[in-house]
């Protein structure tokens, strides 16, 4: 607890020659735009340069979009889901050449620290200077990319340039028989959903609940049927959501004709779910109660979806939290937790360094798990503002979108082609 050391800095040097890139900015709520930006120059030792060659929007970005997380400021760049070709290394960079294909980390990691040498990534002490999240949490996550002052005010990967720091250990090598497109989401969303499966703990003939059918929230049932789950509900409202989900072989419920979860997994599932996901999301409250008390400021987050699986497991049964909870709830149901004796587990930032091995080589590259089942779109860059209000109202079955910059190679056959936001988004 309390301060410690960081051995990184978010103030890059801009190229000697002033030279610009493009960059999405945020500017308030509701408010990104494309600007252009200074590219960052190797400012510390450890630092490696990428030119970005996929980029992409996250759920929890909307966060950063609706302005709800703390100490963003106008004109950060945002995203913390990239990869690239190394475009400059600095001098301890050994283990990386230029025009290496490789995918950053979404969290930034010292490599040296006691929770970094357990491969904890997001926990790592020294890459963070946040005080408000030291006084608000006591201690603070490692810094991430593109995710606010709070997470350290690092730029992000939302643009054609990003600065790596402690790039020796960051960023992963890519083989060239593995396309962007499968190797993007390293990154971040399927490290995140492999966590959440891992750290709540999937036993052969469990019985699972996933809130939120999301990239995330698909990946985590997926990944569960792999760890030998005997049924699998997601629990979403969104029609192409759950038809995608029944199409995967798991069986949806729509929280919009069924309002009552609890009651409505009762009489599916007699004796309750072994295990409970909370794959949603913060900023979408559903009773009347939490819209008055977020519009308020009375709470900063909603305890619904964790009431709902706290209510739904059974007696020693297990609640995993990956959704992006940053602050405080009210109405939570303690009592459900303590005299039913459920773990409930907070399962923290994914710690991407833990996995991203793993997945790549076991899974993704023998061909057990594609990614790009994900992916329902590609655009240009030059989007990203329009591509946000898209994502934000959930418009043209957009899920995850594959973000091309000018350094981009040609779409992998079978996935999305270019496409502009206005040719769906409507």
């Amino acid at each position: 607890m309390g301060p410690v050391p960081t051995v990184v800095h978010p103030e890059f040097k801009p190229r000697p020659n002033g030279a610009t890139m493009k960059a999405l900015a945020w500017f308030g709520a509701g408010d990104v735009r494309m600007v252009d930006a200074p590219i960052p120059d190797v400012t510390e030792p450890d630092d490696v340069i990428l030119r970005v060659t996929g980029t992409t929007i996250c759920g929890s970005d909307l966060h950063l979009y609706h302005g709800e997380i703390v100490n963003l400021q106008k004109g950060d760049i945002l995203g913390h889901e990239f990869m690239g070709v190394v475009d400059k290394v600095g001098p301890n960079v050994k283990n990386l050449t230029v025009g290496q294909r490789v995918v950053a980390s979404f969290q930034i990691a010292c490599g040296e620290c006691e929770y970094c040498k357990q491969k904890l990534s997001s926990f790592c002490d020294r890459t963070n200077p946040s005080s408000l999240q030291n006084a608000m949490y006591g201690h603070r996550d490692a810094g991430f990319f593109g995710y606010s002052h709070f997470t350290g005010g690092f730029a992000g990967g939302q643009a054609e340039y990003v600065r790596v720091p402690k790039g020796n250990v960051n960023l992963l090598p890519i083989p060239d028989i593995v396309p962007d497109e499968k190797a993007l989401y390293l990154s971040d969303v399927l490290c995140t959903a492999y966590h959440n499966v891992e750290d709540t703990g999937v036993n052969p003939g469990d019985v699972v609940g996933v809130w939120g059918l999301g990239p995330i929230g698909l990946c985590v049932a997926k990944f569960a049927k792999m760890k030998g789950a005997s049924r699998i509900i997601g629990i979403d409202r969104v029609p192409e959501r759950l038809k995608r989900a029944e199409e995967l072989g798991f069986e949806p419920l729509d929280f919009s004709k069924h309002s009552d979860v609890v009651k409505r997994l009762q009489e599916v599932v007699p004796g309750g779910l072994d295990v409970a996901m909370d794959c949603g999301t913060f900023h979408q409250p559903k009773s009347m109660l939490h819209k008055v008390e977020k519009a308020l400021m009375l709470e900063t987050d909603v305890s619904e979806i964790v009431n709902e699986m706290l209510m739904s497991v059974k007696k020693h049964g297990r609640c995993g939290i990956i959704a992006a909870y940053a602050g405080y709830t009210n109405h939570f149901n303690i009592g459900a937790l303590m005299e039913k004796g459920i773990r409930l587990i907070g399962n923290g930032q994914a710690p991407v360094h833990k996995y991203w091995h793993e997945i790549l080589n076991d899974l993704i590259i023998p061909g057990k798990f594609d990614p790009t089942f994900m992916i329902t779109h590609r655009v240009d860059i030059e989007e990203f503002p329009k591509l946000y209000a898209a994502f934000d109202k959930r418009v043209g079955g957009v899920e995850k979108v594959f973000v091309q910059t000018k350094f981009s190679n040609a779409p992998s056959p079978g996935c999305p082609t270019l496409s502009k936001v206005d040719e769906w988004a409507h």
